[in-house]
Order: structure tokens, then sequence, then C-alpha cells
């Protein structure tokens, strides 16, 4: 039985790290997001390595779960050292194994990194130390390893399993001798730790009950970890920044409390120094925002990192926040997905959920009453496992299945009556109350057009596995009336139907209430939708991916659905069913106005009108997921609605621009020789912070910004408060005029940073 722990694990580089044992360190090497993670990483998206979960072999517990020299509580005397050189694992395992049988080191570890150098963790030798061990190691296996000694709170980098060449038994075990020897090292430590204390009484180690290396970590996890070397001065420089509004700028109090990491005494009084007199004051909302977070109030939920508009032009989507900061209902419909599949899955359940309100009206902040109306496509690679949304989908339909079958069999017996009698005799009119939501999309207009008339205002859902499926709806008068359908599906108020003379023709004008999910593959979407790029489809569907796995890589195992999982989902689908009317939500709308506004910033910053375009109703359908779960949820407001619909928003906008953004900006422009970046970029941060006429007129170019003037763009900037003209002496022509941005524009970017 294990007792102790033989190491800490953080989620991610800067995350605080808690101590585990071997169980807890080996479930998370083979989770099948790691791999794919590091699958990721192999191929060059450098940007998500700081999401790697880490691991501490040099420490097995930190003060407060708090990484750093000070707070290691329990160091242990062992070494990793880091093989940056690709392709020498194997020769590097089979020397290290022989200098064990030789006796000269312990080996507890050798695996592949992440980008398949080599990981070796020795056990340091008594009396010697790690930089002596290294240079010893490194010149005895005939490899050089990194030239930075990992000292007690270095991380390493989680890798999965499967990159395990050589494994201890003495990895996972922390004998009583470490255990005394620590024991000693504590008493030492709390004796200088109370000299330190008396020596420096005047300064607090907390804000309002909150200790300053909590604050510290919070802020470094919400950065992207902790600072590497290249990166030391500037991002310590910024946390001097965010530090000095509740220390008092207090220069000396600031030098205590920072961390150094390897910079010298001199370095760290220069950033604080130059943090303390930079002319922007008072705490900032992202300072304001970690404080809640990490305080005791009920409110610390609000405290939680907001996903911003700068995931639009980023290689991968917006990160999905973690399922337990997800409203209580997506996180149980994600419980039995794998990680990998859970983004995607988030934004499939939509349209079955949708599907149970009935003659439920949303008012949007324009006033406009709006229905559940969803319409999602999942865009993905062959075989990645689009599946994947099936069996939520399936328990979340099952009560309309139910009525359903019961109205198909009644449908049924209908026909076979009407079939019988003869052309003279009186035939039963079509059976009251013939309500079949779900659909097979393979029917004919009419058939569809009789479908939504039967289910007199409630919603029709159609799954489909290929969204070419959708073209069966098409007729030989309507060449796009699947477009059309999608289209006025999406709009309130709008009727479709057809007029017929037969006495047994169908003669109906309906509102279209369809919600439906579908899949395809990037080239697939793209080529399905070439002819509708601007005619509306695109900005009212709801788009999802699932990223590509590794050759190779582990199959993602799914949890088991059974009748415990049915009877949890039940409450929701209740609220959802017992939903009738106008359904007004304070919160809800302040979010959607607040989207609107941020999108709207973005807007005018990356003059890309094909995002505005986009963003309309993409903000409407993510305030429509926002009212569903309100709903669901018994009309109860939670803020993991907020941050889940936020984040859903922008992966939906990744997902359109990545996808369709340069098809639809070509087609606008009838420029189809140029070729446009899948994100707009904000051309005001590509700008210096004082620049001319020209140098913006220059940007414009650059960025093949065609739509609007640049006068009319610098008269939006200066509108908004954005940059303001520089006065000089002497008149300047028109092109050299000079602009810069306003303190107020700064600061933000300041606290956005």
């Amino acid at each position: 039985m294990e007792v102790t722990p033989f190491t800490c694990v953080g989620d991610w580089h800067g995350a605080p790290v808690a101590p585990v044992g071997r169980r807890e360190w080996e479930d998370i090497r083979q989770r099948p997001s790691l791999a794919e993670l590091c699958r990721l990483i192999e191929a060059g998206n450098e940007e998500l390595k700081r999401r790697l979960p880490v691991w501490t072999p040099h420490c097995s517990q930190f003060r407060n779960n708090h990484r750093s020299i000070a707070d290691a509580e329990r160091p242990l005397q062992r070494l990793m050292l880091d093989f940056d050189e690709k392709g020498h694992s194997m020769e590097i395992l089979e020397k290290s194994r022989q200098l064990q049988e030789q006796g000269k080191w312990k080996i507890l570890l050798v695996e592949e990194s992440v980008r398949r150098g080599t990981h070796v963790l020795i056990a340091l030798p008594e009396g010697m130390s790690a930089e002596e061990a290294q240079k010893r190691f490194s010149h005895d296996v005939g490899f050089q390893a990194d030239a930075a000694v990992k000292d007690v709170s270095r991380c390493i980098y989680m890798v999965p399993m499967e990159h395990t060449l050589y494994m201890c038994q003495e990895l996972f075990e922390v004998g009583e001798e470490s255990i005394k020897n620590e024991e000693i090292r504590m008493m030492n430590e709390e004796l200088n730790d109370k000299h330190k204390e008396e020596k420096n009484s005047s300064f607090p180690t907390s804000f309002k009950g909150t200790p300053y290396t909590d604050i510290i970590a919070e802020w470094f996890r919400r950065k992207g970890g902790e600072p590497v070397e290249g990166e030391r001065n500037d991002k310590l420089f910024r946390l001097a920044v965010q530090l000095r509004c509740i220390t008092d700028r207090n220069e000396a109090h600031l030098l205590e409390i920072m961390p150094r990491y390897g910079l010298s005494e001199e370095e760290m009084k220069n950033i604080i120094h130059s943090a303390c007199i930079t002319r922007y004051s008072g705490m900032s909302r992202f300072m304001e925002s970690i404080l809640r977070t990490l305080s005791a109030e009920p409110e610390a939920e609000e405290g939680a990192p907001e996903v911003s508009t700068f995931y639009i032009a980023s290689e991968s989507p917006p990160p999905m926040p973690p399922l337990k900061q997800c409203p209580p209902l997506i996180r149980l419909l994600l419980s039995n997905t794998p990680d990998i599949y859970c983004p995607a899955v988030a934004h499939a359940v939509f349209p079955a959920l949708g599907a149970h309100l009935w003659r439920t009206y949303f008012p949007y902040i324009d006033n406009v009453l709006h229905e559940a109306t969803f319409m999602n496509v999942l865009i993905a690679p062959t075989a990645s496992g689009k599946s994947c949304i099936n069996e939520p989908v399936n328990r979340i339909m099952a009560d309309i299945r139910e009525r359903d079958r019961a109205n198909l069999q009644r449908e049924k017996e209908w026909k076979k009556e009407v079939v019988s009698k003869g052309a003279n005799k009186d035939k039963r009119g079509r059976p009251e109350g013939l309500v079949i939501q779900e659909i097979d999309p393979d029917m004919t207009n009419a058939a569809f057009v009789q479908r939504l008339a039967d289910a007199d205002g409630r919603f029709l859902y159609a799954r489909m596995n290929e969204i070419d499926q959708f073209d069966a709806l098409k007729t030989s008068a309507k060449s796009k009336a699947h477009f059309q359908i999608m289209c006025l599906a999406f709009d309130p108020g709008n009727t479709y139907g057809q007029v017929r003379v037969g006495l047994n023709s169908v003669c109906e004008r309906v509102s279209i209430r369809f919600n439906w999910n579908a899949s395809t593959t990037e080239h697939k979407g793209r080529s399905y939708f070439r002819s509708a790029l601007t005619d509306g489809p695109i900005s009212r569907i709801n788009f999802c991916t699932i990223p590509e796995r590794a050759i190779g890589s582990p199959m993602p195992v799914y949890g088991t659905y059974d009748a415990a999982f049915d009877e949890k989902l039940r409450p929701y689908i209740e609220c959802l069913n017992r939903s009738q009317g106008i359904v007004r939500c304070r919160q809800a709308q302040q979010l959607a106005t607040k989207l609107v506004g941020e999108n709207a910033d973005f807007a005018r910053l990356s003059q890309s009108r094909v995002f505005e375009n986009l963003s309309f109703r993409a903000t409407v359908i993510a305030y429509l997921k926002a009212m569903v779960l309100y709903v669901a949820h018994g009309s109860k407001w939670d803020k993991s609605i907020e941050r889940f619909v936020r984040w859903s928003l922008h992966y939906d906008l990744w997902c359109k621009m990545k996808y369709f953004g340069a098809q639809i900006e070509e087609e606008e422009t009838q420029d189809l020789g140029k070729h446009k970046r899948p994100g707009p970029q904000n051309l005001l941060d590509l700008l210096p912070d004082e620049f001319t006429r020209d140098e913006a007129q220059e940007m414009r170019k650059r960025h093949r910004v065609v739509r609007g003037s640049l006068s009319l763009m610098l008269c939006n900037w200066k509108g908004r408060g954005y940059i303001e003209p520089v006065d000089t002496e002497t008149p300047l022509a028109e092109g050299l005029q000079r602009f810069r941005k306003t303190p107020e524009y700064l600061k933000r970017k300041l606290e956005d940073t």
C-alpha cells in the first residue's frame, strides 16, 4: 500500500502541483488526450506544450502546492537529465543499463521526451552535487545533457506511457531515511523562516487573507505557466505590475515576495522599480478576478479566466473549460466521453436538447423572439470518431423516440385502413396528433412539409452521418431547397410549404422548426457549402471539430451509459419539456450584450468584415445555448453557464473562420488569387504605439484589407478611444500625420496580458 507520494503533478505548466502516488501518475500517462497533445506538439504545434501535465521528479511535496525552491517540503535525492538530441534514446538506454550493472549509477527511469529526445532520472549519489552528477553522467553515457541542471522545483512535461523505455520500482518509493533527512531540513527551514519573519515583520505575507504565493501561482497558471529563459524579465515585469496595487507599490515588499527564476538581486530590483514607476495605476480586472477565485467567498466562481477572441487567429481552437467548471448538464452529458471528443459533443448535444422545447420563446437583445433552433455540423478527418455524438444524443432523444414509435404505428394503421377501402367508400381523414419529431431526411418535400404540419409547432430532428444526406430534401423545382430550409429554420416568422390542387396532395404553409446534426470531412464540407458561402447557411450553423489522432495511438475508451445515467438526465429533460411561453433571463441578455460588444471591438481592430458578419448569428446561437441551459437547470443561472457559452461562441467562430473564412473573403472581394489567413488579426496591435498615416495604410495593404477606407478606419478608432492624433508644431503632409495609442487602450492591453 502506498503511504507516501513519490512526486507531485500539475494540470499544466504553472498550475499548482499536488502530491500523487503511482496509480494517479500512471493514469495520467495513459490518457488518450495526453497522447494526442504530444502528437500535435511533435508535429510542430509548440503552442500546445504549455497545456501538458507536469510532474516533479525531484520533490514529492510542496507547501501549499506551490512549486518553488522555497516551498519544497520534501525534496528527493534525484536528478533528471534531459538529452535533447533525437534518435538516440535506445543507445542512451542501453548505456545507462550497463552503467547500472557496473554499479556506477542507479537508474530510476528512462523515457522519450515529447519531441523524442531522452529523459533519464538517476538517484543522486550521496555527497555529490547535481551539477557534478550531470557532468559525470553525461561523460559516462557518451551524450551531453541539456546544460541547464534541473533544480528541486523544476517540472518535467509528462509523456504517454508508451514513451517509457525503462522504469524501476524504486522510482515510486520514498524511504524512511529520505523522510528523516527531510524533517531535519524542514526544522532548519523553520528557523530560517522565523528569522526572516522577525527581520521583515513589517511586510505581510498575504493580501486580505490570501497568501501572495497563491496569488502568484494563480497568475502564472492563467498566463501559460512559469517563465523560461528568454521570457523571464518580461513576464516578471508584468507580474510586478499586477502585484504593486496590492503591496502599496512598496519595492522592498515586492522584492521579498517576487520569485527570481535565476535572475540576480540587482536584476530583480530593476524590474520591480520599473514596474512601480509605470504610469498606469489601480487594480486591474484581471487581478480582481484572481483574488475572487482564491477567496473563500461564494462569488469565487466569477474569477475564472474568460476565453478571448485572440483565439480566432490561432492555429488551435480555444481550449474547453475543465469539466468541473462546466454547467451540471454538460458535465453529465460528457461524463462518459473521452477527452479528445468532449468539445465536439459539447456542441452537438444542443439540437437534441432544443427539440424538447415546445412553444417556448427567448427574446434576444434586439427584442426579436427566437426559439431553440440549433443546426450542428461536425467537421473532422475520416475515421476520427465522429460517432462520438451518437450515444449522448440517443439518451437525450429517448423520450421523443418513445412517443414517435406510438404515432408511427398509428399512422401505419391509418394508411393500411385507407388502402383497404375502395375508391368510392368514405375514408377516415388523417388522425389528429400524429407528432413524429425524428425524421429521416431521405423524404420528399411533401412528406417533410406534412411532418412539420403534424408536429404542431414542435421541432423536427434528424441526425445525418454525412452532410450531403440533406440533399434528399431537394426537388427539381428548387435546386437549393436544402440551403433555403437551413436559413428559414433559423429566422423567426418565415413560412415554407407547397400549394397543390389534388385532393390527396399535401397543401400546407408551415414555419420550419428543424434541428439537426450532420458530419463531414474538411474537404467535403468546403465543397458542399461552396455555392452558398455568402447566402447565409454557414452563419446560422454551429460548427465543431475533432483533432486528428496520431497514427497508432490508443483507442479512446468511452464510459458506460446505463439506467443510472438516464435517471440523472431525466430532471433536465423534464424541465425542458415543461417549459412554455416567453422565457427571460437577465444574465443571459447581459452576456449577449457583452459578447456583441467584444466581437464588435475585435471586428474594428481587425477590420475583418467576414468575422463581423459571422459573429452576429454566432452570438445568437450562443445566447440560445445559454437559455436552453438556463431552462434545463430549472430556470437557474449559474456562472458556469456564462463560462461555457463564452467558450462555445469563440470555438464556433474559430471553426467558421478556419474552414470558410478565406473562401468567404475571396468570394466577397472577387479576388480568388489571393490567399487569406483564416483568422483576422488586430491591426492596431500590429502597429507601433506611435505611427503615421502611411504606416497604417501599409499595414492595411499587407493584410489585404479592402473594405472601407483608411480614413474611416482611423476615424472609427479615434471615436472608440483607441488612438489620438499627435500634435506637432509644424503642419505635416497627410501621409506623415501621426497618431498614438491612447493610455486607456494601452492599459487595457496590459491588463489582458
